[in-house]
């Protein structure tokens, strides 16, 4: 029995992170696959690195968890690339926005690199 795959691609990603869906986001990526997040607490020297599926089904997981709106403004797609741009706010009004960068692999995230800013 074949079981059918997923592709990930803008509408994809952004129906999942806009309903806040953290099973669907998860199911996008490989089994081996890596997130790397830049960020002020993780600069691009030591980026947070998150390691395989189950390690980003938790991240996604805490994410989608939290109160906050998610919107994905724009999505770019090129081969086996995609990539897009994620506003955030949470209830208190701090605002978060995310770039992302995802090289695919047979239609799964294999490699995705977040740079995110936020208010203080």
């Amino acid at each position: 029995m074949l079981t059918k795959t997923k592709t990930v691609d803008g509408a994809a990603i952004k129906k999942a992170i806009e309903g806040r869906d953290g099973k669907l986001l998860s199911s996008f990526y490989t089994d081996d696959a890596l997130v790397r997040v830049v960020d002020r607490n993780n600069p691009p020297s030591k980026p947070r690195e998150i390691r395989g599926r189950a390690a980003i089904s938790t991240f996604w997981d805490d994410i989608c968890s939290r109160a906050m709106t998610h919107k994905v403004d724009t999505t770019i797609a090129e081969g086996d690339n995609l990539a897009f741009l994620q506003a955030c706010a949470y209830p208190d009004g701090t605002k978060v926005v995310c770039a992302a960068m995802l090289e695919l692999k047979n239609g799964l995230i294999a490699r995705q690199t977040v740079v995110q800013a936020w208010d203080e």
